[in-house]
């Protein structure tokens, strides 16, 4: 049962290494999630390099997450869990480090797709057409970190709340 865990723990570790690996060696070019709402789908918006993610999902239909009150006691775990995941690798507010810059991505997305996004992102880039555009456009696989659903709420949440407190700095 030893070796067996070992083994598990050598492989994150490998894992881990590609993907830092692949951030180092400059995976994407591109700017920010600039997909729309199902129902009235804007222009697609260009990004730095003249890319963009425009596409229709069945699970980005509906009211906004950031139309959705704040729950106040999700956000810290969420802040938590975004950075002991390794999530501020990856995701920036207001800059783009190596995938979406998530500054106001809780007034592109839906809360359904973003959970689904962060449960399942292997799945999402097979399936979901935003989700695939993002995978091409930044060229690199979000990393699936086997978050709960109660977790990903919580992730949600504190997206929510920093996107909040980004607009309300304006």
């Amino acid at each position: 049962m030893g070796s067996i865990a070992a083994f598990a723990r050598a492989a994150r570790v490998l894992a881990a290494l590609m993907v830092a690996g692949s951030m180092v060696s400059g995976c994407g070019k591109g700017g920010g999630d600039t997909g729309g709402s199902a129902t009235n789908p804007p222009p697609p918006a260009p990004d730095t390099a003249g890319a963009a993610v425009a596409a229709v999902s069945p699970y980005d239909s509906g009211p906004r997450a950031a139309e959705q009150p704040i729950d106040p006691s999700k956000v810290k775990q969420g802040e938590a869990l975004f950075t002991s995941k390794g999530c501020i690798v990856c995701h920036g507010f207001g800059k783009r480090i190596t995938c979406p810059d998530l500054d106001g991505v809780t007034m592109r997305r839906t809360a359904e797709w973003m959970e689904h996004q962060i449960l399942h992102p292997e799945v999402m880039t097979k399936q979901d057409p935003i989700a695939h555009g993002l995978l091409v456009q930044y060229k690199l696989q979000m990393t699936n970190q086997g978050l709960k659903p109660d977790e990903a709420k919580s992730v949600i949440e504190f997206l929510k709340h920093k996107n909040h407190e980004a607009a309300a700095a304006k």
